[in-house]
């Protein structure tokens, strides 16, 4: 057997008529004979491209209003008779059947349907039969028979395929791959789609499917080889443009999410601050300009190098005191032509913009890898406000603390465990992240407070007069106490601990107020 074959008959049967008229005619311009079906037909024709109808083909017309055009033998048999077993010449001799040596298919839009919030009817009828099972048919006879899934194959197999006058064997094997790849992820969005109607939010069988936007130059460090997938039509960092700068890493695209996600759980302008996934900046106010001024005064050390996320469409003057120090990625839903043309003067500095921010009560799962397998888990979409607040201290917060504390506890949410967030007028001024004792990051956090006061020229600690926000119990009193020592003056955290009422004795020892939300925010 020849690796080589000829293409004398091809079918095509498209949705996405991209691209559809060129390959046609780059195909008839050789002597190959079109067989398609409705609307696919109908654009040829009206394209000047000769056709054959495939009822006119099979003798068979279609039925159940299309449902049924192409699963008959006249078409399948063509598709998978093996051109070299005698028997299965001769049985598609006697049963008329023509060869069919390639197959440009591609599917219903399941999946644009679902995202644009269709009738489940409306989805049902954007599940393709016929489509998957030509696809996998096709690719299953890869030997002899090539298959185009998508309009973005077309040009670089035309070109294959023009060169050589036949198709190779590993042009048709590649092809049969990312065929099998396409009905899978398909069949994963139409198994999601099901799970999601019927409230079941870890199926016994989870299909993960991405499309690759990006081949990266290395991993978290660059012995690792890594990719960027897309799933999902959720603003944030799968959805944007990056209007300037040079390749995003798997770091900064990691970090960029951390800071986007973080920054859309705020209604005031915000800015975030992000190096190494956790916040070391975060600040509201009423403008973005104000927001920067804050979010950086928490940690300019940190802040050098880092992700920089906003919540508003960026302005010029915002822009022009970001770019004031090495920023390494911007990332906003929108930007203004003069902020876009202040950034420009930074070639090096990334702008990404998403077209909107993630809803953070928006439903979805996250996962991580583990040996042989790996773990799923609902986003954290818990948002706690001032009416699930239990005080449980003799003195309640008051009013502005109250406000500082709902911040810092949302921004505690962002912040890897062991988690502590100081607040004082809507900006952070002291983070504690990833410490095995949440002491020492309450300790943390009022130290990297003193530099910071430090590089402004200021004495003591931002930490005075703050609130504190942890984001799981203090187990021992001790946590709370060094939080006092930084100057807290009211506490945050979900409560739950054997030892609660020896922390809450602390805190009315010290005379600060204390808050149980009853909810958990570790972050891993």
């Amino acid at each position: 057997m020849s690796d080589s074959i000829p293409i004398r008959r091809a079918l095509i049967s498209v949705s996405d008529k991209s691209g559809l008229i060129p390959l046609a005619q780059a195909l008839v311009a050789r002597d190959i004979e079109i067989l398609s079906t409705g609307g696919s037909a109908r654009a040829l024709r009206e394209a000047g491209v000769p056709v054959k109808e495939v009822s006119d083909h099979t003798g068979f017309p279609e039925i159940l209003d299309g449902r049924v055009k192409t699963l008959v033998p006249q078409i399948h048999g063509g598709i998978l008779g093996r051109r070299d077993l005698p028997e299965h010449r001769a049985q598609m001799e006697t049963h008329a059947i023509a060869p069919i040596d390639l197959v440009v298919v591609n599917l219903y839009p399941f999946e644009a349907t679902v995202a644009k919030g269709a009738a489940a009817e409306d989805c049902v009828e954007n599940i393709d039969i016929g489509g998957p099972a030509l696809i996998r048919a096709a690719a299953k006879n890869h030997d002899f028979v090539a298959v185009l899934t998508d309009p973005a194959q077309y040009d670089s197999f035309l070109e294959a395929f023009v060169a050589e006058g036949a198709t190779s064997l590993v042009l048709r094997r590649r092809l049969a791959g990312e065929a099998y790849a396409r009905t899978a992820a398909y069949d994963a969005a139409i198994a999601a789609w099901f799970a999601e109607a019927r409230g079941d939010t870890l199926p016994e069988r989870l299909t993960i499917a991405g499309t690759r936007r990006q081949i990266l130059r290395y991993g978290e460090n660059p012995h690792q080889s890594a990719g960027f997938y897309a799933n999902g039509t959720r603003p944030g960092v799968a959805t944007a443009r990056q209007i300037q700068g040079k390749e995003l890493s798997y770091n900064n695209l990691n970090d960029t999410d951390a800071a986007f996600e973080c920054v859309a759980e705020f209604d005031d302008p915000t800015v975030v601050i992000v190096k190494h996934a956790n916040p070391c900046g975060v600040a509201s106010a009423a403008s973005l300009v104000e927001a920067w001024d804050a979010a950086l005064r928490c940690d300019p050390q940190s802040a050098f190098g880092g992700i920089v996320a906003v919540n508003r469409v960026l302005d010029a003057a915002a822009a022009e005191r970001i770019a004031a120090i090495f920023t390494e990625v911007i990332v906003a839903p929108d930007a203004d032509p003069a902020a876009m043309e202040v950034l420009s003067r930074k070639k090096n500095l990334r702008l990404l913009l998403t077209g909107g921010l993630p809803d953070p009560a928006a439903p979805g799962l996250t996962f991580r890898s583990l040996a042989g397998g790996f773990l799923a888990q609902t986003r954290d979409a818990g948002r706690i406000g001032a009416a699930d607040l239990r005080v449980v201290t003799q003195r309640a917060p008051t009013a502005a603390e109250l406000a500082d504390l709902i911040f810092a506890f949302r921004v505690c949410k962002h912040v890897k465990s062991n988690a502590i967030v100081y607040a004082r007028a809507g900006a952070t001024v002291g983070v504690g992240a990833g410490q095995m004792s949440r002491v020492d990051s309450a300790r943390i956090a009022a130290w990297k407070s003193e530099e910071a006061a430090r590089a402004a020229g200021l004495t003591g600690r931002l930490t005075e007069g703050s609130v504190v926000a942890s984001d799981a119990f203090f187990p021992f009193a001790d946590g709370l106490q060094a939080a006092v020592a930084a100057g807290a003056t009211a506490v945050i955290q979900p409560g739950g601990s054997m030892r609660d009422a020896e922390v809450i004795a602390a805190a009315d020892a010290a005379g600060v107020a204390m808050v149980f939300t009853g909810m958990r925010h570790f972050r891993h």
